[in-house]
């Protein structure tokens, strides 16, 4: 009979101890994941800005020459990340292509023109800075037209302002949750000892004494959440740069050290106050007051 209600004990331990490690690894991985969208807010954003073109359109009468100093020039300029020239040649194959017939067969010529596509560093996608470039383009005899897509623009640098500052709130919200339902899990899991606090207790162990071998289990069960949890985030980032490769999220390996760090810091630390505070409150209580 001892030997059964022994094992059946061992049982609820482990039962107990793996529902706190699942807790805890949850809770740290989506808090993880949200710290990596924080982190990487500014990139994603870039990513997108850069992808916003102003094409400039030449005359049919500009010379290869000029055609090959304005390519070189914009290719050189602070703003630019990249540039594609793309012949009137190459246009009408492309739409072409894109409308299924060849609409030059109609025509009897090509009424495209030669242009030249400019993609920004992101820095640089406004709407000041980019209606001023263009400007300066439209300056030159050669160039019959500058086009971008500025109500886009201006709707991205809002709508990133905008989705930052809620990333933000959000972030504090899950982290204050996170807190919560980790000490939740932990209160549950030194409650069910309350009984064992009280009688170490009252046979004259101190708090400290009584306190440390709940802190450092709940510390290595918070230790063996956070690997769990660091393990999810790590096959996530894998798969997020696989996916999208241009983002180039592994390449900071000093900012994810630091957020891999955090998380693991962030499940010892949170785990040592949640059993700190739970076993204070049931070594402060009299012994009758245990049974509610």
């Amino acid at each position: 009979m001892s030997s059964s209600f022994e094992r059946y004990q061992k049982r609820r331990l482990i039962s107990s101890y793996f529902s706190v490690v699942i807790s805890i690894s949850l809770v740290l991985f989506l808090l993880g994941l949200l710290g990596l969208l924080v982190l990487n807010t500014k990139k994603v954003a870039d990513h997108f800005k850069e992808q916003i073109a102003l094409t400039v359109y030449l005359k049919d009468t500009a010379k290869e020459v000029e055609i090959n100093q304005l390519e070189k020039s914009l290719a050189l300029a602070e703003y630019t990340k990249s540039t594609n020239f793309v012949s009137k040649e190459d246009a009408a194959k492309a739409h072409s292509e894109e409308i299924g017939e060849n609409f030059m067969d109609f025509l009897g010529y090509n009424p495209l023109q030669n242009s030249i596509d400019v993609y920004f560093n992101a820095d640089y996608v406004s709407e000041t800075q980019i209606a001023e470039i263009s400007r300066d383009l439209n300056e030159k005899d050669f160039v019959d037209e500058v086009v971008y897509d500025k109500p886009l623009i201006a709707l991205l640098n809002d709508n990133v302002k905008r989705i930052s500052f809620w990333i933000l709130v959000i972030s504090g919200l899950f982290t204050f949750i996170a807190v919560l339902l980790i000490n939740s899990s932990i209160r549950l899991s030194v409650y069910s000892k309350r009984f064992t606090i009280k009688t170490m207790q009252m046979v004259g162990a101190t708090k400290g004494f009584i306190r440390r071998p709940f802190i450092w289990k709940s510390v290595k069960l918070g230790i063996v959440g956070a690997v769990v949890a660091l393990l999810g985030m790590a096959a996530v980032l894998y798969y997020i740069d696989k996916t999208f490769p241009e983002l180039e999220l592994l390449k900071d390996e000093l900012i994810l050290g630091a957020l891999f760090i955090g998380v693991l810091l962030l499940g010892i630390i949170i785990s040592w106050l949640s059993t700190f505070f739970a076993t204070q409150r049931f070594l402060n209580l009299k012994t009758d007051e245990l049974y509610y």
